[in-house]
């Protein structure tokens, strides 16, 4: 064979063998497309979630939601009976003896919190002394305490729910829409970026409150019921989901100047599965905590441990199954060069 001793001759050789690798690198990122096709298989997703998300639609609007103390205003007293305690049974019939609305908790500790309408200083020691007549067991003062949250407050805890929700939601669509500015397209593919992975997180948010609603209002679960740790399980899950579909989006950028020969469709399902894996492992091991915390951990906290592991599960759905073909849709209505 003869020797190339030319550098233009080694350098096409050199650059044929380059493309080559290239071209089949190419091939085996397209069987791997056609041997999963999640974007594909879109629709039935799609359905999946409406299935999932309507019912709690339904209940939100003709039930509403169970609010706790936080969101209704009222007195909750967090009581400790002298020597045995009693049954929580028997705590529950003399509050509704009572305030027939009052519902009870009671605590791993042996304390019972018991939440009530709204009662002044003078009704909160009657209640208080009626209560431990009627269970037989005095209460211990020492170790008991109230607290009383006036509707004002927790209208003024509404409203600013609703205003850290909408004001975070309108800065992540314009922080993905600036991050994505520079792909195909421009800013209007960056305002497609952000407005899917907006839609996402809706969806996430929609079905963690649509259940909330049906545990709390339809089947009476007090771990269905809204209050601030319920609020705050909620802006922690927008932010989970809001990574979790950042972390997909970006290998989708990165396998657009790579991939030429894949069509953007095949691009998104491509990058879809080469993040699955990680999105899927860091949500298992946050499960793995979060029933831990529903199993073994106390009563005042099995409600924010619900919330955050349907929004966890939720999130990591939304965001290998509904972000991204919601992108190619998309797209798809308002193609960009």
């Amino acid at each position: 064979m003869a020797e190339l001793s030319h550098p233009a001759d080694r350098a096409q050789v050199g650059g044929s063998a380059g493309e080559q690798e290239a071209v089949g690198q190419q091939q085996v990122a397209e069987r791997r497309v056609r041997r999963l096709d999640i974007v594909g298989h879109r629709n039935v997703f799609f359905a999946i979630s409406l299935i999932v998300i309507i019912p709690g639609i339904l209940s939100m609007l003709t039930r509403g939601f169970l609010l706790g103390i936080d969101f209704a205003g009222g007195s909750e007293f967090q009581l400790r009976f002298q020597g045995q305690t009693p049954s929580l049974q028997a705590v529950e019939a003399a509050a509704d003896a009572q305030y027939p609305h009052a519902t009870v908790q009671e605590t791993a500790q042996g304390t019972f919190i018991i939440r009530t309408p709204p009662l002044d200083p003078s009704h909160e020691a009657a209640f208080e002394d009626a209560l431990g007549r009627q269970v037989g067991t005095p209460i211990d003062r020492t170790a008991s305490s109230v607290t009383q949250v006036g509707p004002t407050i927790a209208r003024e805890i509404v409203q600013g729910a609703v205003v850290a929700l909408v004001v975070a939601s309108i800065c992540i669509l314009f922080y993905l829409a600036f991050r994505f500015r520079k792909v195909q397209g421009g800013w209007r593919a960056g305002f497609q970026f952000g407005g899917s992975a907006l839609l996402a997180l809706l969806h996430d948010v929609f079905l963690l409150t649509g259940v909330f609603s049906i545990l709390g209002r339809v089947f009476g679960l007090r771990i269905g019921e809204i209050d601030s740790l319920f609020l705050t399980a909620v802006l922690t899950v927008v932010g989970f989901s809001v990574h979790d579909t950042i972390v997909v989006f970006d290998r989708i950028r990165e396998n657009m100047i790579t991939a030429h020969r894949l069509t953007f469709e095949q691009v998104v399902n491509l990058s879809i599965m080469q993040t699955a894996a990680r999105s899927l492992i860091t949500s298992f091991t946050v499960v793995i905590v979060l029933l831990a915390l529903l199993v073994f951990g106390g009563d005042t906290i099995k409600g924010f441990a619900l919330a955050l592991l349907i929004g966890i599960v939720s999130g990591t759905y939304s965001s290998i199954f509904n972000a991204s073909p919601l992108l190619v849709v998309w797209r798809r209505l308002q193609p960009v060069r």
